[in-house]
């Protein structure tokens, strides 16, 4: 991928860092070495690996697929395929001798045979990119030999962020796969959808399709939880997109736009206010009025039932304070989430999050919200004693941080095991809440030990 094109990307036109009063020149360029919070390639992985039907090789050392592998907890109702680790090992001696792209298409050749995926997607890692294999052209040939769709996706590390890679891995999509196949014709009363940035962790999609099922909204694909192949390529069909919680996705929902004239909006299925409001803006986009009259309806209905089996819960969390540490489009619809729990939150993260994410911060939480830029373990700790919070909400990574603190603790980042999406997610994300602050460990850990007393 040449400077041009990564410029492209790093500048996206549908983002407000380009339209504030002092613009941006785009996304942050990368730092060398600084890839804790991911590299371009593991984010082009986070974005393609939920499809489930389709091969996934990664060209280079095995390290990179290790350190990759499974990086998110999506899941799937079908094919297992997207977890397996594939990649073509390149040993020193491969690198030397130059025999990296010999090594790509004998991998893609075997996994076609051994595994008979509906598609192969080839990444690019640092080291291929460095010695200039020519992936695109192992991957057209691959496909003329092999008569199966084989998709490169230039994604070296060292080309910058995991936002970066995310909206490579769109680029990809829809410069490859999008529009490469129609859809089943769809029924009468019924709108066809798609989800663009929905991964399906811990199996959170499943939560609302049976709300658009019995809405009439077929959803063509998702980008990409719980995905197949041949539901990306009928993308362009769908009559509204919804972008769930990823701005880097935002190039595939512009470009469909323009290309297609699909219309679109970003929304959560977090919290009660922010789900309903999700499905009255796929009402509102479809512009039909029967549709609009069983949303309101459907919403109602759900609201009411959701009342009744949170009622135990907010009594016991109401009053409760919160410091929140996570990023983008969680910095503001967690906070959502707490509120309708009766959570004050008295700090929230910022680091990943635009400044339309922040308006809603302000909008949630007033003008005078806590926004963490930076939390290391030292400040978080601080802000849970400054606000006396009752739980430090955040990702894995600061799960000891929490627990060496004698801090309750909740992991809300894509590590977890439980699905918080939706309206049966609300019921979980209480339960853990519960679970979490009035454990009897506390007491316990916070008192004097015996010969102490």
């Amino acid at each position: 991928m040449n400077a041009r094109d990564l410029t492209a990307l790093m500048t996206e036109p549908a983002c407000e860092h380009q339209h504030a009063a002092k613009p941006k020149a785009g996304c942050s360029r990368p730092k060398p070495g600084a890839t804790a919070g991911g590299c371009t390639f593991d984010g082009a992985q986070i974005a393609l690996l939920p499809v489930s039907d389709a091969a996934h090789i990664v060209h280079g050392p095995i390290g990179c697929a290790g350190s990759s592998w499974d990086n998110r907890g999506a899941r799937t109702t079908g094919p297992g395929l997207y977890r397996y680790g594939l990649t073509t090992d390149l040993s020193e001696q491969d690198i030397i001798m130059g025999r990296g792209e010999k090594r790509l298409f004998l991998g893609i050749k075997q996994a076609i045979e051994r595994f008979h995926p509906k598609a192969v997607f080839v990444y690019a890692t640092c080291v291929t990119a460095l010695i200039g294999d020519d992936l695109s052209a192992i991957c057209q040939a691959a496909e003329e030999k092999f008569g199966l769709p084989v998709v490169p996706v230039d994604c070296a590390g060292f080309y910058g962020s995991k936002n970066l890679g995310n909206r490579i891995a769109g680029e990809t999509l829809l410069k490859h796969v999008i529009g490469t196949r129609e859809p089943d014709p769809v029924p009468a009363g019924v709108h066809n959808i798609n989800l663009i940035g929905e991964f399906n962790i811990a199996g959170e999609l499943w939560h609302v399709m049976p709300l658009f099922d019995e809405l009439g909204l077929r959803v063509l694909s998702t980008l990409a939880g719980d995905s197949r192949f041949a539901e990306l390529q009928t993308m362009h069909r769908g009559e509204a997109n919804m972008l769930v919680c990823s701005k880097a996705l935002q190039n595939v929902a512009r470009k469909l736009q323009e290309r297609h004239g699909t219309p679109w909006f970003e929304g959560s299925f977090y919290g009660v206010r922010d789900m309903g409001q999700s499905l009255r803006d796929f009402a509102r986009l479809l512009n039909d009025a029967d549709l609009t009259a069983r949303t309101e309806a459907l919403i109602a209905r759900e609201e009411a039932k959701l009342d009744e089996a949170l009622a135990p819960y907010r009594a016991i969390l109401t009053g409760k304070k919160a410091v929140l540490y996570t990023g983008g489009v969680k910095s503001w619809s967690i906070v959502s989430a707490l509120q309708d729990l009766g959570i004050e939150v008295v700090a929230t993260g910022t680091k990943k999050s635009t400044e339309a994410d922040k308006a809603r911060i302000r909008e949630l939480m007033g003008d005078e919200a806590h926004m963490i830029e930076e939390g290391t373990p030292s400040e978080l700790v601080g802000l849970v004693d400054q606000y006396q919070a009752d739980i430090l909400i955040a990702g894995g990574r600061n799960l000891y941080t929490g627990l060496k603190a004698r801090i309750p603790f909740l992991d809300v980042n894509q590590e977890r095991e439980f699905a918080f999406a939706g309206y049966t997610g609300m019921v979980t994300l209480a339960q853990r809440l519960v679970n979490a602050t009035t454990s009897p460990i506390w007491p316990l850990v916070r008192s004097a030990a015996p010969w102490e007393a």
